[in-house]
C-alpha cells in the first residue's frame, strides 16, 4: 500500500486517535493474542494462517513500544487503520452481553477492549 508522507500535523492528530483508540497495554495485548479466543476471530486473506486483526495486533505491539519520536510513516499509516476499524467496529455493537462474541473479540485483537470504556 502506498502511502504519502505524513506532515507534523497529521501525525499528531492519528497519534492521538491512536491513543484513545488502543486502550489496552502492550502486555494486555500480548496476552490476549495468545488465546485460542483470539486466533479464532477475524478475516483471514486466502490461506493465511493469522488473521488480519492477529497479525494488527503484533504490529500494535511493536508501535506501543516504539517511541514516538522513532514512528515511521509505515508505522502511523498501521495506527490510522487502527483508529478506521475500531471506530467502525465499535458503531456496530452487538446488543446484550458483549463477553463472549466475536466482536469484542475481533476489537481486543486491533487493541481495543470494549469493556473499558
Amino acid at each position: 500500500m502506498a502511502h504519502t508522507d505524513f506532515d507534523k500535523e497529521e501525525r499528531e492528530q492519528i497519534y492521538q486517535d491512536f491513543k484513545e483508540a488502543v486502550n489496552m497495554t502492550p502486555s494486555e495485548l500480548e496476552k490476549w493474542l495468545k488465546t485460542e479466543e483470539s486466533k479464532e476471530v477475524g478475516y483471514k486473506e486466502d490461506d493465511a494462517a493469522e488473521s488480519v486483526g492477529h497479525e494488527s495486533g503484533r504490529k500494535i505491539i511493536k508501535i506501543l513500544h516504539t517511541k514516538k519520536a522513532d514512528l515511521t510513516d509505515t508505522d502511523y499509516a498501521h495506527m490510522r487503520k487502527v483508529v478506521g476499524y475500531v471506530h467502525r467496529h465499535t458503531a456496530q455493537r452487538p446488543s446484550g452481553d458483549i463477553e463472549n462474541t466475536p466482536w469484542r473479540y475481533s476489537l481486543k485483537n486491533w487493541g481495543h477492549e470494549p469493556k473499558k470504556n
